[in-house]
């Protein structure tokens, strides 16, 4: 069936991002749609410094960084407006604005909120500049700065308390006659010595240079005007703008419940009120909207839809094809390739045992292709089954990636998967110490290696498996050091036979002989050790 996915998701910001970074690791085939630029409302702040385990980056750094992990892992990404939605069958549509039809099993929806603009002079201009509509965001470059809040409701008169701690002073500016929020609230905000309010008035205007600088006010009863200028000694001010946010679910409207702010309500798996389709992030009702609020809700979107499209699936009796990346390789996996490459000391062969209508085989054949236009210290041989029987002799499972020595004899290192994602640097160490010089290692670890008896190794992983790549390389290790060791990296995906032979339900597995098999992860001392144990 045309375009159809496992997932489709509806909005490339913080929460749409993380839920195709966890679905493209689970695997599922998925679709992000976004109408501007990926990132959302994080992508005009100029600096973030309160997300967990950064000390600081930029919105737009952060959004494009969040993109390239989803398409590391085969996401997809459609720039189109979604104009219209059918969510009523087992198979959900989602049309765009360019008359294409996406379909999937299940559907996130990441469309997010906005904050309500006012339209003053100046707005847009310095938004992010000196206008914010994020007090936990940005109150801190106001530090001993004069501020303005715009607003009289619960989040004006909240968030004005907020913003005393950093700002020398606090101004709110209110259209009404008195707070519309709880009286608690704001008798907190009338009480606070930092804090004046100016109610019946209103924003005219806000100008500056490059930051603000100057803004006018007027009082709604007796259109009387005063302005403000920044104060000597300051080089900025900071305006707050606090009247509301805008959900962006227009689209939505009469195909899942929306609460009367046009809110999605959720279930705390992220499920909305219909079968098949979550929300995630700012298009729910929620207290905090931050960029790890949003980031929490898309994991959990998307381990929670996870499940629902597995069983739909296998209800439906639907197979989903998964088409890998048309480009394996980012402008660092380039670098770190060529940054190796170059301290080879010999040329040497790759050759690749390929099968007839084979998706592996293609894959393999393309990541080969690219592989080969990055450095000139490889040579590149694609060999039909049939074709090299001396080769495949030494090899138990094709389609593979054989990695031959400087003499052109073959290591025992291979690849029966496409050596992407966490194996393109088993790949490349494999290639380095075939053509050496290769990586040190103690002499008396190198004996016991040379000692080892005849044993074949299969190493089953996944491409999205951390721990994989050690007891891959501690293997190919071996392999390239002792002719008598073979060390085949299998991506158990194109080989469902191998595990459910061994009933393997978590990588890496060292297979042994294809009769043991060891879980988890393992050290070059922690393998050779075993296979001193191991008879011939």
């Amino acid at each position: 069936m045309k375009n159809l996915y496992d997932l489709v998701i509806i909005g490339g910001g913080t929460a749409g991002l993380t839920a195709a970074i966890y679905a493209g690791r689970a695997k599922l085939r998925t679709l992000v749609i976004e109408r501007m630029d990926i990132g959302g409302q994080i992508r005009i702040t100029s600096e973030v410094v309160n997300y967990p385990g950064i000390l600081v980056t930029s919105g737009p750094a952060i959004s494009d960084d969040m993109k390239k992990q989803a398409t590391n892992f085969g996401v997809e990404f459609v720039s189109d407006e979604v104009i219209s939605v059918d969510f009523s069958g087992d198979i959900k549509e989602v049309h765009t604005n360019v008359n294409e039809v996406y379909k999937s099993i299940g559907v996130i929806i990441a469309t997010g909120s906005r904050p309500r603009k006012l339209g003053f002079e100046g707005e847009a201009e310095f938004a992010g500049r000196g206008i914010s509509y994020c007090a936990t965001c940005d109150g801190e470059f106001f530090t001993d700065k004069n501020v303005f809040v715009i607003g009289a409701g619960f989040a004006a008169a909240e968030e004005a308390v907020f913003l005393t701690r950093f700002a020398k002073k606090v101004t709110i500016i209110a259209r009404e006659p008195e707070f519309t929020c709880p009286k608690t609230i704001a008798d907190k905000a009338l009480a606070n010595p930092k804090i004046d309010v100016h109610f019946n008035t209103e924003i005219v205007y806000a100008r500056g240079t490059f930051v603000l600088k100057e803004a006018r006010f007027i009082n709604n009863v007796t259109k009387k005007t005063w302005d403000y200028h920044v104060e000597q000694g300051d080089n900025n001010f900071g305006i707050f703008v606090f009247v509301g946010y805008e959900p962006l679910s227009d689209v939505f409207k009469g195909h899942i419940e929306l609460d009367k702010m046009g809110f999605i309500p959720t279930n705390e798996d992220m499920e909305t009120n219909v079968s098949g389709i979550y929300a995630a992030g700012d298009i729910r009702p929620k207290r905090l909207k931050q960029l790890v609020t949003a980031a929490a809700d898309g994991a959990i979107a998307s381990t929670s839809i996870e499940k629902y499209i597995d069983g739909k699936k296998g209800e439906l009796n639907v197979k989903i094809e998964k088409p890998e990346t048309t480009t394996f390789f980012d402008e660092q996996s380039i670098a770190q390739i060529k940054y190796v490459m170059e301290r080879t000391s010999h040329n040497i062969a790759i050759h690749a045992i390929v099968k007839e209508d084979d998706l592996l085989s293609t894959n393999i054949k393309n990541f080969l292709a690219e592989f080969a236009e990055i450095t000139d210290k490889i040579t590149v041989k694609i060999e039909k089954q049939g074709e090299n029987t001396e080769l495949e002799s030494q090899i138990t499972l094709l389609p593979a990636i054989a990695i031959m020595d400087k003499n052109g004899k073959y290591t025992g290192a291979s690849f029966q998967a496409v050596p992407g994602g966490h194996e393109l640097e088993s790949f490349i160490l494999a290639i380095y110490n075939a053509a050496g010089p290769g990586q040190t290692i103690e002499d008396s670890l190198r004996a016991r290696i040379l000692n080892l008896p005849k044993v074949n190794l299969k190493i089953g992983l996944s491409l999205s498996c951390t721990m994989c790549p050690d007891v891959v390389q501690a293997s190919q290790r071996i392999s390239i050091l002792n002719e008598n060791v073979t060390a085949e990296a299998v991506n158990l995906q194109y080989f469902p036979d191998l595990r459910d032979k061994f009933n393997i339900m978590s990588v890496p597995a060292l297979i042994v002989n294809d009769k043991e098999v060891l879980f988890g992860k393992k050290s070059l001392e922690e393998v050779v050790t075993y296979l001193e144990n191991v008879s011939d």
